[in-house]
């Protein structure tokens, strides 16, 4: 540049220099626009990551770390998949609080909704008394007015209320199932809550009676469907005794309770433990029940089987809180005065004692029984025989009438003379001993001017506890009688109820007399052994479904691969020919053991044909039931025996030797019950 001026004109070098200012001048304008316009560029990229780092922060503060920032000027833009509708606005929501709405691109989308699942489909029924409410969700499918009038058909006088709503979806499995059987419960109990969902059912019921109780748990686990599952909580409240009625007899017979009530559990262990002190001993009963009338029965009962163990005799009797003790001539005088006066001062006072002691001569008692008597007696047929004195023919016709009433018409045999000089309260006695003999299944009532005797059998197991506060209320306090009734568990409706370990017992009873027997080599089973099967399948009618093992049992002559063939189809065999009688074997197992499980020596005749056998056994679910029904708490010595045989038999290996055929050795035997 400067060389280029010096070779100009001196006229124009003004003109250059000029120009020369002009030039730099501009090109610092333009580099100062070029600089702000940076400036502006950086404070607004700067500007923009602040806001996208903000709005990140918010987002992921509020949980929506799915929602992606992106910044472009002046606009942010939120993309990404929202699970949810809601999530989606919650986002944009969050950015507003950062940036003005008009400023957000909203290119969010929304995760597909999935297939919305069938609920849990429940029905609760509540029934007391007459009352019954049904609440829950069922589904479309089902029939809802059907089965409303089920319920209402279970009594007439029913109140249904139907709080039921319903769902579109279909049934799910066993559905049908437990809805039937909640109604099979609803029937049997009057007071319930009946919870039911698919493939399940919990009864919680309350009975009446403790042997309504046990009924109905039966009644209720045969009606059982395979595919249904039932928990039955049903319990019996404790009985209502009224009179609160104790009778503690201690004689030349040994000590014994003819009637005993407690009110707590442990007021009856205090009781009972009184008892065997005082001599009594076996199996002691006494019922918890309510009505006790002050909380010192424990007490003033305690007090007085203590005397009368003191004493070595006597009788005492509590009627609510009426106490009478009999305390026989063979009790001095002196140890009566002096133990009774002690009972006084331990008696609790909402007691009131009222002691006798007998005179020492009953000579003229003794002829006077021994002229008047009256006699009812109850035979094994069911015939009742009335013998005797009465005192007139009123009288007679009374009894007559009472003891058809409770036998039947034709049940009866009156053969009581009469004679008007029979003792006062005679007429009573003899009523009652008819009313009496209706608390037995065998046995005789006998009525004498000093006492009543009964004696027999009953199927009741508190049938002395509801005799003796029968005759102490309808005799007094101080009515002597004497009990002598024994519980036979043959006679009890309830004990008699078919359950597996009892049906099993039918069935060994039938066999142990009568083999079934086949043909040498056969499966066909003989003609004398078809009554044997006909009489099985009738029991087994009788019981309904249960799971059993039909094991075949052969000698050990022959090959054994033809023995466990042969034991095999004879067990299939059996098996088919109680299906074919219209037994329920569905549950059954057919097993052949061969020669592997002998009883006998087979070196004998008739040791081989001992062997030659088909035995039945209760498996699964059956035995389970039979151990629960043989548990050891209050057992007698035939059941602890019993159940010592299920345990026993659930633990048997089979060992198969080396040298056998591997195809040919039996699997271990299931649990069974011999």
């Amino acid at each position: 540049m400067k060389r280029f001026l010096d070779r100009l004109p001196s006229a124009a070098t003004p003109l250059l220099i000029q120009y020369k200012w002009y030039g730099m001048t501009g090109i610092a304008f333009v580099a100062a626009a070029l600089l702000a316009l940076g400036g502006a560029q950086l404070s607004a990229r700067a500007l923009e990551n602040v806001v996208a780092r903000e709005t990140e922060s918010a987002l992921i503060t509020e949980g929506l770390d799915w929602a992606e920032v992106e910044t472009d000027g002046l606009l942010l833009r939120l993309s990404g998949e929202a699970p949810t509708e809601a999530s989606r606005f919650n986002a944009i929501s969050t950015a507003n609080q950062i940036v003005s709405a008009e400023r957000i691109l909203d290119e969010i989308t929304v995760k597909p909704a999935t297939e919305i699942a069938a609920p849990d489909f429940s029905m609760e029924i509540l029934r007391n008394g007459l009352d019954v409410q049904m609440v829950g969700l069922v589904p479309w499918e089902f029939d809802l007015s059907a089965f409303q009038a089920r319920v209402e058909a279970v009594d007439a006088e029913l109140s249904v209320e139907n709080m039921l709503e319903t769902a579109g979806y279909p049934e799910p499995f066993a559905w049908a199932s437990a809805t039937d059987f909640a109604l099979s419960a609803l029937a049997s109990l009057n007071a319930a809550k009946i919870s039911i969902s698919p493939g399940r059912v919990n009864v919680v019921g309350l009975t009446g009676s403790e042997d309504e109780r046990d009924r109905i748990r039966i009644e209720l686990a045969r009606e059982r469907p395979r595919d249904v599952i039932a928990a039955l909580d049903i319990s019996a409240p404790r009985p209502a005794i009224s009179p609160f009625t104790l009778r503690f007899v201690l004689d030349e017979d040994g000590a014994r309770f003819d009637a005993c009530a407690a009110d707590t559990q442990d007021a009856r262990s205090a009781i009972l433990n009184s008892a065997r002190a005082a001599g009594a001993s076996g199996r002691l009963e006494c019922i918890v029940g309510l009505g006790a009338p002050t909380p010192d029965w424990q007490d003033g009962v305690v007090a007085a089987l203590d005397t009368i163990a003191q004493m070595g005799a006597g009788t005492v009797t509590f009627s609510d809180t009426d106490v009478t003790m009999v305390v026989p001539a063979t009790v001095g005088s002196d140890v009566f005065d002096r133990r009774i006066g002690a009972l006084e001062g331990r008696l609790p006072d909402a007691f009131s004692l009222d002691a006798v002691r007998l005179p020492p001569s009953d000579s003229q008692l003794a002829a006077v029984q021994d002229q008047a008597e009256f006699g009812a007696r109850l035979l094994e047929n069911g015939a009742v025989m009335l013998s005797g004195r009465l005192t007139d023919a009123r009288t007679r016709d009374a009894v007559r009438s009472l003891a058809q009433a409770n036998f039947g018409p034709d049940a009866v045999t009156m053969a009581a003379r009469l004679d008007p000089d029979l003792p006062g309260g005679w007429p009573l006695k003899a009523l009652l001993a008819v009313d009496v003999l209706s608390y037995l299944n065998t046995g005789t009532v006998r009525v004498v001017p000093d006492r009543v005797e009964i004696s027999g059998v009953s199927g009741l197991t508190d049938a002395s506890d509801q005799i003796s506060r029968l005759l102490a209320d309808k005799l007094g306090q101080r009515a002597v009688f004497a009990l002598d009734v024994t519980y036979d568990e043959a006679f009890d409706p309830i004990a008699q109820l078919p359950t597996p370990a009892r049906c099993k017992g039918w069935i060994d009873e039938i066999i142990t007399d009568r083999k079934i027997t086949f043909d040498p080599g056969s499966t066909s089973i003989t003609g004398d052994a078809i009554g044997v099967l006909d009489e099985i399948a009738e029991v087994l009618r009788g019981c309904g479904r249960m799971s059993m093992e039909v094991a075949g049992h052969t000698d050990s002559q022959g090959r054994l691969e033809t023995n466990m063939r042969l034991s095999q189809q004879r067990a299939e065999a059996v098996v088919a020919g109680l299906m074919a009688r219209g037994a329920l074997v569905s549950e059954f197992v057919a097993k052949g053991y061969g020669p592997e499980f002998p009883i006998a020596d087979n070196a004998t005749e008739s040791g081989r044909e001992d062997n030659r056998r088909i035995e039945f056994s209760l498996i699964g679910a059956s035995l389970e039931a039979a151990r629960a029904e043989l548990a050891p708490e209050g057992n007698t010595p035939a059941e602890e025996a019993e159940l010592q045989e299920l345990s026993d038999e659930s633990e048997l290996a089979i060992r198969v030797s080396p040298g056998e055929d591997a195809a040919l050795r039996p699997r271990t035997r299931p649990d069974r019950a011999e």
